[in-house]
């Protein structure tokens, strides 16, 4: 199992809908395993631009996580790669050790 991570920020828009409503839809479109949007209190990035909460708008980065196998995950990220307002990605090794998804992979394994 990976965990591909997409960084993006609460204010990014790809037509009518932010950047991570589009890729959260997307990944269920690709029937991945599982996808959560975590909105950070603060970041930045190679821009330096400090993302935060103000008092009349919301500037904060966001993380999108997503769970699957590497071979579904990497033609995903290719995919969404060239999405404007999407910063870096990563792809890492995660080890499930609980929960539902837990027995879904053990089952499936067998």
């Amino acid at each position: 199992m990976k965990l591909l991570r997409l960084y993006t920020d609460d204010v990014a828009y790809i037509g009518d809908r932010k950047v991570f409503e589009y890729v959260a839809s997307l990944a269920q479109e690709w029937k991945l395993a599982g996808v959560t949007v975590l909105e950070a209190r603060l970041g930045f990035g190679r821009s330096a631009h400090l993302h935060q909460r103000h008092v009349f708008e919301n500037d904060r980065a966001v993380v999108i996580e997503i769970v699957d196998d590497e071979d579904k995950l990497r033609p995903f990220a290719a995919t969404v790669a060239a999405t404007a307002d999407i910063g870096l990605i990563t792809l890492e090794a995660v080890e499930v050790v609980g929960g539902k998804a837990n027995l879904a992979v053990k089952e499936s394994a067998a």
